[in-house]
């Protein structure tokens, strides 16, 4: 099977040909690890891309470092959200939020979509279309939750659903209009499936009341899924955190693919629950407690009983590798090795 393929049949439910991967190539393991870690991502390789201009991050500026040499920046980004990052690579923290004060609602303007058209589009159009003859393509519906409590603080935020305030409605759709702008980029793009990833759950419970997330988020959701499910394309959906409530809403509205955060669940439960529900698995390997604690040996038997717990072999999920700042290179390396072993590849 080429790779498009085998990730096609394991979303069906059939058996692949050999195990499907999906690497994601975080700038922050990057920049630690440097030319090894780019040299082993390409030495393995996966179904969803080819590795082959993938470089390491350029080191950032000296203007990104404090006096005592740790990292701390600051970026704004589109949306004029100033985030501060205290390691290279991994996701920040808001420092200023432009919706802190509701009274700036109405002089708010959100960034424009991703335009469909002219020469960026077209270039980038001709490249997804030439990687879709082999490979298993995906394009960024973006984060609606995490894109609203960057807006405004996270409590208020919680706060504002739960009462129902009409200014946390007007701040939803807008960011889900512009979602609906990405969605139609990576459709007209041709992409096969499109990604998208708010985080619900603490490591316990979901963080509000599963009947708020089902009046104030759920909606909205089916509203953006739907036109990725109408042109025939898959929905791929991240959530960290203990999110089982919801996981029957979260196919209802359309999710294929979920990438939840494995260690808060029990995997064998878990596993059962979603080929329940016809929900296809990304099998990610816990990048807290065994990448950054564990042994070389813990994390190949990790993954062999993972794979044999979630039925991997006849469909339905696939592995997804990211490596993270922090993880020692041995345990890199037994994580990268494992999955090629598991594919019926020479490490």
């Amino acid at each position: 099977m080429k790779p498009r393929e085998r990730v096609s049949a394991a979303l069906e439910g059939h058996a692949p040909d050999v195990l499907p991967l999906r690497i994601y190539a975080a700038a922050g393991g990057l920049y630690e690890h440097g030319r090894k870690l780019v040299d082993l991502i390409k030495r393995c390789g996966h179904d969803f891309g080819d590795f082959a201009s993938l470089e390491a991050p350029e080191p950032p500026p000296e203007s990104d470092f404090d006096p005592d040499g740790s990292y701390h920046a600051f970026r704004t980004d589109e949306w004029g959200v100033r985030w501060e990052y205290r390691t290279f690579g991994v996701w920040g923290c808001p420092a200023e939020y432009p919706l802190a004060d509701l009274s700036r609602l109405d002089d708010y303007r959100p960034p424009v979509p991703p335009p469909c058209e002219g020469p960026d589009f077209e270039r980038e159009r001709d490249a997804l279309q030439a990687a879709r003859a082999s490979y298993y393509t995906l394009g960024g519906g973006g984060h609606f939750f995490e894109t609203l409590h960057s807006l405004r603080r996270f409590d208020d935020v919680l706060v504002d659903v739960v009462t129902d305030a009409p200014e946390i409605h007007r701040i939803a759709d807008m960011i889900v209009e512009h979602a609906a702008g990405r969605v139609r980029r990576a459709l007209a793009l041709g992409a096969d499936g499109v990604s998208f990833g708010d985080d619900f759950g603490t490591q316990e419970a979901l963080m509000l009341s599963p009947e708020h997330w089902r009046s104030f988020f759920k909606p909205r959701y089916r509203e953006l899924f739907r036109p990725v499910r109408e042109a025939g394309a898959k929905v791929f959906f991240h959530c960290c955190g203990r999110i089982s409530e919801i996981l029957p809403d979260l196919r209802e509205v359309g999710v294929d693919v979920i990438w939840p955060q494995l260690p808060v669940f029990d995997a064998a439960e878990l596993a059962g629950v979603c080929r329940d529900l016809g929900l296809v698995v990304e099998l990610h390997p816990d990048r807290g407690d065994l990448m950054q604690r564990g042994k070389p040996a813990e994390i190949r038997e990790y993954l062999h009983r993972l794979l044999e717990t979630f039925r991997a072999g006849e469909g339905g999920s696939w592995l997804y590798l990211e490596v993270d700042p922090g993880f020692p290179w041995e345990n890199v390396v037994a994580l990268f090795e494992a999955a090629m072993e598991l594919r019926g590849e020479s490490p």
